[in-house]
């Protein structure tokens, strides 16, 4: 449970009706880096002055949500813009590679992200768990013809530039960065050694479809039976919503799939079908990155256990458990 200092509650006006006001204040998060609450409490300051309800209320949380999201993205939207960049303006036949460029770029980032405190680390063990659990994919797949990378460059496993691990990472990054940003609560979470369990398959199979019967349909089916009944609690501004996770999990893989068609596009790596001209990734691809949800939020309870939300927070939201 992370360690909250109450601040004074808004004003009648500006309390949701119906809401316990005992939840609605904001409250100091100890799960926030010094640069975060900072930005915490200039955002505060600009949108405190708005109506906690009517159109007005639902902007300030909408204006909330969107830059929680957008600071949770940093460091997927920075590495995917400098991939783009390179495509646009890095010379062709230039001394150092591309793919070396990118790598050099994501190592960067990452001690940039350390450093200016947009990370912690405790959140930059996950990062790394995902690095490594990415790049052993990445050494197979490439290895099999699945997708392919530029060969040019040093700074690469085989075929496997090493940046590719820094993408991975970027979704670890989001996962974690999300969590305690929105202070993230769970009902009916299933079992803890069942999602590990469904997650080892899953990433199993990315390897064994290759050889035996790809049952990813299966898997699939497996994790929203499992997770089907768990709905998701977020913060964003006053309001606490709910949403069920395998929502959650559709949103963030189509999220993910829009990203990979950008970076397809800018040829950090290439599908086989698009080696000959670039086309849209195919949307089956959506069902590999839902299932890469079921391993990224293994990898992310390792460091943030999942909690359940306090009694008066589901009474004041209205929400069951």
């Amino acid at each position: 449970m992370p360690n909250t200092e109450p601040l004074p509650p808004p004003p009648a006006e500006n309390r949701v009706p119906g809401v316990d006001p005992r939840f609605v204040p904001r409250t100091r998060s100890a799960n926030f880096t010094s640069v975060e609450q900072y930005f915490d409490d200039l955002v505060h300051r600009l949108l405190d002055r708005l109506p906690a309800t009517g159109i007005a209320g639902a902007f300030a949380e909408f204006v909330a949500f969107v830059l929680k999201q957008a600071w949770a993205c940093v460091f997927g939207f920075l590495l995917l813009a400098v991939i783009f960049a390179a495509k646009l303006w890095y010379p062709e036949g230039a001394a150092l590679a591309r793919n070396d460029v990118l790598t050099l770029s994501a190592v960067a980032i990452q001690i940039g992200m350390i450093v200016a405190r947009l990370e912690t680390l405790r959140e930059l063990r996950v990062v790394i768990l995902f690095h490594i659990v990415g790049t052993l994919m990445e050494l197979f797949k490439t290895d099999i013809g699945s997708w392919s990378y530029d060969a040019a460059g040093i700074l690469r496993v085989g075929a496997v530039p090493l940046f590719s691990g820094f993408m991975y990472a970027a979704v670890g990054s989001y996962m974690v960065r999300v969590y305690r940003l929105f202070d993230l609560r769970f009902t009916r979470y299933p079992r803890p050694w069942l999602t590990v369990v469904l997650a080892a398959l899953v990433y199993a199979n990315f390897f064994t479809q290759h050889y035996i019967v790809d049952v990813r349909w299966v898997l699939l089916g497996a994790a929203v039976l499992l997770y089907g009944p768990c709905v998701m609690r977020f913060r964003v501004f006053r309001r606490t919503l709910g949403m069920p996770i395998v929502v959650a999990f559709a949103l963030v893989a189509t999220f993910i799939w829009f990203a990979e068609n950008i970076a397809t596009f800018s040829q950090a790596w290439l599908y086989p079908e698009q080696l000959s001209g670039w086309q849209p990734v195919s949307a089956t691809k959506l069902v590999s990155w839902f299932l890469l949800m079921i391993i990224s939020v293994v990898l992310v309870t390792w460091v943030y256990p999942p909690r359940r939300p306090a009694e008066r927070h589901l009474a004041a939201t209205g929400l069951a458990a």
